[in-house]
């Protein structure tokens, strides 16, 4: 890679790490669900009349924003409003990397090679060094919910993988469009119609910039961005700038919000963000169908990346989807319910 796209892929791990940052912040400006939805609605507007019609058909569309919209990004904002900390959610959302390898096994019939099964065995280990830190620190509850969220968003990188977009920025965009009505109906019936025009009604310049961040610099930017990378280089070069990730959104909660990290959880980062590092390199050299790289019963190989579409073909790579996080708005004194 050229040195500006070295500085590029790594301008995106920042952002993408500070954005969980910036959604605990938010989070003590709006409700998570309305939150989320706010986040899509300004990453559809008006980016969407610009970008053309959808490339691929609007089933997978629809599939992927549902799964990866509402479910994925609902759970993780509400294990965050539940008091996941920034800092270790931007950790534990890596093991999508796992859920990408088990359901592209399941849906595509992608088997994995012994290094890459090895590199899955060591990230699923740092899960549970880092339940264990979590259940001493904090609400195992939250900790599922972001389990969960990293299980949807393996499952939209393989819905996306089948759907094979030519253009990710134009994916996204109309991707970003069908989450809205669905987390605004669940936010009304859960968080309530109050508490949302309280947080509306409390909009202030913070809080909109904190949506223009989330929507147009870490959506927006952040993948159209991370697409450009993936069409000019193989993405067994781009996708480990991912796991840089982690590394800026921990550091970034030590430095902005004052977060810890202990013994315990420096254990489970060297070893989730290790296996995940092993999982996703285990391909590199022969496009990855190599003999620790994944064996094709089905269409492609499978990388972590915090992109939608996991799949990439050795040579025709594809961009794939990021993630935001986010912590308790019920925790805090004042925030906005």
């Amino acid at each position: 890679m050229r040195p500006a796209h070295v500085l590029l892929a790594v301008l995106v791990a920042a952002v993408w790490g500070v954005n969980f940052v910036v959604i605990e912040v938010g989070l003590d400006h709006f409700p998570p669900l309305l939150f989320s939805a706010l986040r899509f609605l300004v990453a559809a507007l008006p980016a969407v009349f610009f970008v053309g019609r959808p490339k691929v058909a609007w089933k997978w569309v629809v599939g992927v924003g549902l799964v990866l919209g509402v479910a994925k990004f609902g759970l993780l904002f509400i294990g965050m409003d539940a008091g996941m900390p920034a800092g270790t959610s931007s950790l534990v959302l890596q093991i999508q990397a796992v859920f990408t390898a088990i359901f592209a096994f399941v849906a595509l019939g992608e088997r994995p090679g012994r290094v890459r099964l090895l590199g899955m065995v060591i990230a699923l280990a740092g899960i549970a060094v880092a339940a264990v830190d979590e259940g001493e620190a904090g609400p195992l509850t939250a900790f599922a919910l972001l389990i969960g969220a990293a299980a949807c968003w393996g499952a939209s990188n393989v819905l996306t993988r089948k759907a094979s977009p030519p253009d990710a920025l134009n994916f996204m965009v109309w991707v970003s469009t069908v989450p809205v009505l669905p987390l605004l109906g669940l936010s009304l019936l859960f968080e309530g119609p109050t508490a949302d025009r309280a947080a509306l009604g409390s909009l202030d310049w913070q809080g909109a910039g904190i949506i223009v961040y989330v929507a147009w610099i870490t959506t927006v930017f952040g993948f159209g961005a991370w697409g450009y990378l993936l069409r000019r280089h193989p993405a067994s070069t781009v996708a480990p700038f991912s796991l840089l990730v982690p590394v800026f959104g921990m550091s970034a909660a030590g430095l902005v919000l004052g977060e810890s990290v202990s013994a315990l959880g420096w254990c489970a980062a060297a070893l989730l963000v290790g296996g995940v590092g092993l999982a996703s390199l285990a391909g590199v050299g022969r496009g990855g169908a190599g003999r620790g790289g994944v064996r094709r019963g089905g269409s492609g190989a499978v990388t972590g990346s915090p992109v939608p579409g996991a799949g990439v073909r050795a040579a025709e790579p594809r961009p794939r989807t990021t993630a935001s996080r986010t912590p308790s708005t019920a925790s805090r004194p004042g925030a906005p319910r």
